[in-house]
């Protein structure tokens, strides 16, 4: 590209960041004036418009603007006939599907508080989401009975049962609602309602423990879809394809949200499959995707494809691409733009990488400075909280250095924490006096370091980075270096105990081709990592276990440790330049302190 060509590209992408900020801040600016208008009442705007074009595309099913607004005005004016209102929770299990969201959009229209299960928990850990949210009713997907089955025995207090879907074991949701009328509700079936009532609940991954459930208001569900309607200006040409998980915040409400503002259609999977996404993606006609950043690891790990770079996607948005794969999956498939972001359900700070800068999570520009919240503190890996100075404030983190990001909490709508169903939970979130006398902030438990351009760039959780020799070892850092090296198809990294030596080790839990060499991983190590850095153990696996969202479990792996006995895959220690085999004898000399680590 010659320097004329490339000068004008990047006056091009300038305009074109420029723009999706401007459209953004316009497209939320009136949210607040109308408080009355919630996004359902949308759906009803959008079925007048776009009628028989279609909204969502399921694998059995297709819903058009019109359909979908019908559809959630049965559901709404059946739950005011059965005497639910405002203060009530609907508990819903369902799988990925265009009813799914007909589903919630209905029942919040008629004022319920909607909590979006995970349809991957069983047992336990299922009960527990449900008692959290003590919902009065629970709507289970017919094919989802022996999942909820394995949670009733674990419920002190059942809720009352309604089906939906084939096979169901009696009345479904949809022939209770069949008679009721499809259009908008009138004035005088109207609840009272605000965009700062309570739509949803939805849950936390529970990567550090069991599961949350954020209160999400209407406020928040329009701020969500207008502002990325703002950054991506759908059209009714466009399609999403969306294969997240419904029940969180960017699958079920973020992406198709924002596409059917612009009149565009969403394009449902139940699941994500790398060996058929490119044929679906180029003959459903898709040109959006809404990826997290492990699926596009997925794709750019996986064997040629015909159909890879037969598409028509325009844009791929979502979070979590890592700097090494970022490129790799740019060229290799030909995807015009990437907009990475960051954002958390019930978070108060999200940043937006509109510029396309590869490994950055987004960026605060200089005309959105004073409307950002966003702050990064020192943090002391010691105790895990943000460093404080003599008066007792929090130091803001210079340009370059690693710190805990926070979100500043206001009067604002937009800047405040709507929290937990547990007030306790919702408490240990919010800093205060962190840099005046009173003020408030959230704990994003994310690390992160600014540049001198402003963008932004996550280093780690918080609990996940370990102090090892005295030093603060980010795993996010670590996998990044093991997964350059051949043969390395993924990296888990975490630190574990080891006794009689202070802080933890770290260790590394990976899956490899046939192909993969011992030696060349230690010297692709010693040369992009520090010592102290460089895992002391190693732990070959056939998979790494996930959370519904694509993240790396690492509790169970840090329960475990590295004790050959307890262990049955591969392991490896790092001693005498070289990783070694770990047996049970060098295990005895290393738990024993015999062994200089």
């Amino acid at each position: 590209m010659s320097a004329m060509s490339d000068g004008a590209a990047r006056a091009g992408s300038a305009a074109s960041s420029t723009a999706g900020w401007l459209g953004a801040l316009a497209r939320t600016a009136g949210i607040d004036a109308q408080p009355e208008r919630i996004f359902p009442k949308i759906i009803d705007e959008l079925a007048e418009r776009y009628g028989a074009a279609p909204a969502l595309i399921g694998a059995c099913e297709t819903l058009s603007h019109a359909d979908l607004a019908g559809r959630q005005n049965r559901y709404a004016r059946w739950a005011l006939s059965r005497g639910f209102g405002k203060g009530d929770t609907i508990a819903l299990l369902m799988r990925n599907r265009p009813d799914f969201l007909a589903i919630w959009l209905g029942l919040t229209r008629a004022g319920l508080r909607v909590a979006l299960l995970n349809t991957h928990l069983r047992a336990r850990g299922l009960a527990h989401c449900i008692a959290l949210a003590a919902p009065r009713l629970l709507v289970v997907d017919a094919e989802l009975a022996e999942t909820l089955d394995s949670a009733w025995p674990h419920l002190a207090a059942a809720p009352a049962l309604l089906w939906q879907g084939q096979r169901a074991r009696g009345e479904t949701l949809a022939q209770a609602a069949a008679g009721f009328s499809p259009a908008p509700l009138a004035a005088n079936e109207d609840p009272a309602l605000s965009v700062r009532d309570d739509a949803l609940l939805i849950y936390t991954s529970g990567t550090t423990g069991l599961p949350k459930a954020a209160r999400v208001s209407h406020h928040r569900i329009m701020m969500w879809t207008h502002w990325f309607a703002g950054l991506i200006e759908p059209g009714p040409q466009d399609r999403m394809y969306d294969c997240l998980p419904l029940y969180h915040s960017v699958g079920g409400v973020v992406a198709p949200g924002s596409v059917l503002l612009g009149g565009g259609s969403v394009v449902i999977r139940e699941s994500f499959s790398a060996s058929r996404f490119w044929r679906d993606v180029t003959e459903t006609g898709c040109t959006l995707f809404q990826y997290i950043g492990e699926l596009c690891r997925y794709l750019a790990s996986a064997p040629p494809d015909p159909f890879e770079r037969r598409h028509g996607l325009r844009l791929c948005m979502g979070n979590g691409l890592r700097p090494e794969i970022w490129e790799r999956f740019r060229t290799r498939f030909a995807i015009p733009r990437i907009l990475e972001f960051y954002a958390a359900t019930e978070g108060t700070v999200s940043l937006y990488n509109v510029e396309g800068k590869p490994g950055a999570v987004g960026r605060v520009p200089p005309f959105m400075a004073r409307r950002s919240t966003a702050l990064i503190v020192r943090h002391d890996g010691e105790t895990g909280l943000p460093l404080r100075d003599a008066a007792g404030r929090c130091i803001p983190a210079a340009i370059g250095e690693t710190g805990e990001l926070l979100g500043r909490l206001s009067g604002r709508a937009e800047h405040s924490f709507e929290g937990y169903t547990s007030e306790g939970e919702t408490e240990r979130k919010i800093l205060r006096d962190v840099l005046a006398a009173g003020d408030a902030w959230m704990r994003s438990g994310d690390l992160m370091r600014r540049d001198a351009q402003g963008f932004h760039y996550f280093v780690d959780r918080i609990g996940d980075t370990f102090r090892w020799k005295g030093e603060n070892v980010a795993t996010t850092e670590v996998e990044a270096a093991i997964g350059a090296c051949p043969g390395v198809i993924e990296a888990n990294v975490y630190g574990v105990e080891v006794p009689g030596a202070e802080g933890r080790a770290g260790m590394a839990a990976i899956t490899v081709t046939p192909d993969f060499a011992l030696d060349t991983l230690h010297a692709t190590l010693a040369e992009a990592l520090p010592a102290y850095a460089r895992p002391l153990v190693l732990r070959i696996v056939a998979r790494l276990d996930r959370t519904a969202t694509f993240k790396q479990r690492k509790a169970g792996l840090v329960a475990e440790g590295f004790d050959p006995a307890a262990i049955r895959d591969p392991l490896y220690l790092d001693r005498d330049d070289a990783y070694q085999p770990l047996d049970q004898d060098l295990y005895r000399a290393v738990a024993a302190g015999r062994l200089k680590l």
